[in-house]
């Protein structure tokens, strides 16, 4: 009996919705991550207060803008004789201390934009302000890569961002390995698997459901091999923390994973909203750290995390923030050639309109992380030609 070609795209397109994410064609399945390197991108959604997070203490400026949401001194957790961390990202002090992190200040990009969506296009497919792509930073390096097999970028989610997506891959997207393979064993899956016309015009679609089904299987295995004994916190960022962890530590290839934290559009009680989610976030990146650590995975992973644009300077009526523009990115790691500070605090002094301006493009870490991390070429997937930081 000859599937529907309509039906059949429409049903498995995703295979379980915001389960499994099937690639759009097919790869081979050579191997091609030959160094073993991991990188980990996390995205803090919503556009995250950069001066609340790395907090210059010693600013008169900052604690006139800010009379009521200012980190005070004696809470901030010290690093240099300006800058410190938020009080409860107690995580990203300790990697401070143990050389273990890289904060690059004032970080954005010209002409930013301000809108949620079209700030967070720019930053997953790096493009200029004025440019509108279709395919992700990250997709468009696997692209460049022959022979990438599906499970070689993971994003820990229901869905797949922009930033995963290439023009002939598409990365998986998976919270439960489990369930995703669970739901590839569901017999319409399995029966156009079998298909064996491969000059019908279910050829191409019982390939890549062959890969798929092999990817879920595989996925599940290394998830099972690598299971963590420490307790994360119960929290979706907790279970995507472990999740990851449990997939490096079981050896899986995958080499790039990307995980969100969604909440960081303090508009209002700013103090409180972002205590929970760096709170959270500590907790959940200090257990991963130590994971990592005992499995002996951590000099071969690097973390960036980003957020799509910072906040403006002044605090606004309702004891929070509104939009801005550069922010912090701050890149994890045991084999950071240059941790600490890695430019200058923001200056508070000069602004735009009210906003910070940008000192570096963030175009630049993402060539850095390619180039200098993961032995890739950066030209045709970073929009320009941006200088290299000297961190990795």
């Amino acid at each position: 009996m000859k599937t529907n070609r309509r039906k059949f795209l429409k049903q498995s397109a995703f295979i379980s919705a915001g389960t499994l994410m099937v690639p759009q064609f097919v790869q081979g399945f050579a191997p091609v991550n030959k160094t073993g390197r991991k990188l980990v991108i996390i995205q803090f959604s919503g556009g995250n207060d950069g001066l609340n997070t790395i907090v210059p203490y010693t600013n008169d400026i900052y604690y006139q803008s800010r009379p009521e949401i200012a980190i005070q001194p004696a809470d901030v957790l010290k690093a240099t004789d300006e800058l410190g961390f938020n009080p409860y990202l107690t995580a990203l002090k300790s990697l401070y201390d143990d050389g273990d992190l890289a904060i690059v200040n004032s970080v954005g990009y010209p002409n930013p934009n301000r809108s949620h969506f079209r700030s967070m296009d720019i930053w997953h497919t790096a493009s200029g302000s004025n440019e509108y792509l279709s395919y992700g930073w990250l997709g468009k390096y696997m692209d460049s890569k022959q022979g990438s097999k599906p499970y070689e970028a993971i994003e820990v989610d229901s869905s797949l961002s922009l930033a995963m997506k290439g023009q002939s891959f598409n990365a998986l997207a998976t919270t439960n390995p489990n369930q995703m393979f669970q739901t590839t064993r569901d017999a319409q899956i399995k029966q156009t698997a079998k298909h064996e016309d491969e000059h019908s015009n279910l050829g191409y679609l019982r390939k890549t459901m062959v890969e798929t089904v092999d990817a879920a299987q595989y996925v599940n295995q290394k998830n099972w091999k690598g299971q963590t004994q420490l307790t994360y916190p119960n929290s979706q960022t907790g279970k995507n923390f472990k999740l990851t962890a449990q997939l490096i530590n079981g050896g899986a290839e995958t080499e790039v994973f990307y995980l969100s934290i969604g909440g960081f559009d303090t508009h209002f009680n700013q103090v409180q909203r972002q205590k929970k989610l760096h709170l959270d976030y500590s907790k959940s990146l200090e257990v991963f750290v130590k994971d990592l650590k005992q499995s002996g995975s951590w000099d071969n992973t690097l973390i960036m995390n980003f957020s799509e644009f910072g906040r403006r300077v002044a605090q606004n009526g309702s004891k929070g923030t509104d939009h801005g523009t550069a922010s912090n990115v701050y890149m994890m790691g045991g084999a950071l050639k240059n941790p600490g500070f890695y430019n200058g605090a923001p200056d508070l002094t000069d602004l735009d309109k009210g906003d910070l301006k940008y000192q570096i493009d963030f175009r630049s870490v993402y060539a850095t992380i390619i180039d200098n991390w993961l032995g890739g070429d950066s030209t045709g997937i970073i929009s320009g030609q941006h200088k290299k930081l000297n961190i990795v």
